[in-house]
């Protein structure tokens, strides 16, 4: 595919692969090395609860997933050798982007930004590699779909088919089941959940509160129950399972695992005059 050439650089990693969900392998590399003396890149990555606030009125939706989004930019010249992985065949590096790469999201949510910025707040989400247009009716629909799709077609960034989806009135999109009445908690992200064993460590906590914290705007008083847990990840804190951290762990698998919803937000707007 022209993603990786043989290399003679300096650097080297090391390499795995991970199935993913069609059965597909997807080559994992650890840049950790090089992430930390990589310059971090500032551009924002935008909340996706604030992104799903401008929804509200829309009532068809098409979902876009970009084919290896990060391999459709090319990497600088100068800069592919630091990119180098070891394997029991040799010694490659990238001339694309490859995953793991710290700057990475922010690089890609900057293109996005850039191609689709005329269109943003209007009809189109984007967050790295996922786009999602959304319009008030059919025939609005037909019109952005056309725009987007001709869009990704003449910047030559290019869909995965297989997981697009078209027309919808109810859509996954970033762990979340989009619809014309709100924004619903995706119940196969969060299954895992219910069967989440007690944490044993901080690091333990660390993780399960990652999970529950993506979806805190769907709990109600969300930082006052996970407050036992939060003071666990503390760095002073001895880690302790006390009666208090395990009803609060309780509470929130139970809360997670309630078909959870909320609604748009009515967006007011006031004269600055006034």
């Amino acid at each position: 595919l022209g993603f990786i050439r043989p290399s003679v650089s300096p650097w080297g990693t090391s390499v795995l692969f991970v199935k993913k969900k069609d059965g597909s392998m997807r080559m994992c590399i650890d840049y950790r090395e090089l992430n930390a003396l990589t310059v971090k890149n500032k551009y924002p990555v935008p909340r996706i609860e604030d992104l799903f606030d401008q929804l509200r009125g829309a009532s068809v939706f098409s979902k876009i997933d970009l084919r290896s989004g990060y391999h459709q930019l090319k990497i600088r010249e100068s800069d592919i050798s630091k990119t180098a992985f070891r394997t029991r065949y040799g010694h490659y590096e990238f001339v694309v982007m490859p995953f793991g790469l710290s700057n990475a999201p922010a690089v890609f949510m900057n293109l996005m930004n850039r191609v689709f910025h005329s269109f943003l707040d209007q009809f189109v989400i984007v967050f790295i590699d996922d786009i999602l247009v959304y319009s008030r009716n059919i025939d609005q629909h037909k019109e952005h779909l056309r725009i987007v799709l001709e869009t990704l077609r003449r910047e030559k960034l290019y869909a995965k088919f297989s997981k697009c989806e078209f027309w919808l009135n109810r859509v996954a999109f970033l762990g979340h089941i989009v619809t014309a009445r709100g924004i619903e908690v995706d119940l196969s992200k969060i299954e895992a959940v219910s069967k989440w064993d007690t944490p044993r460590s901080a690091a333990d906590v660390r993780s399960f509160l990652g999970l529950a914290g993506y979806y805190r705007r769907f709990i109600e008083g969300f930082s006052k129950i996970a407050q036992p847990l939060t003071n666990l990840t503390k760095k002073a804190v001895r880690f302790v399972w006390s009666p208090q951290c395990e009803e609060s762990f309780q509470e929130l698998k139970r809360r997670l695992t309630t078909r959870l919803s909320y609604p748009y937000p009515t967006l007011l707007w006031s004269s600055p005059s006034i």
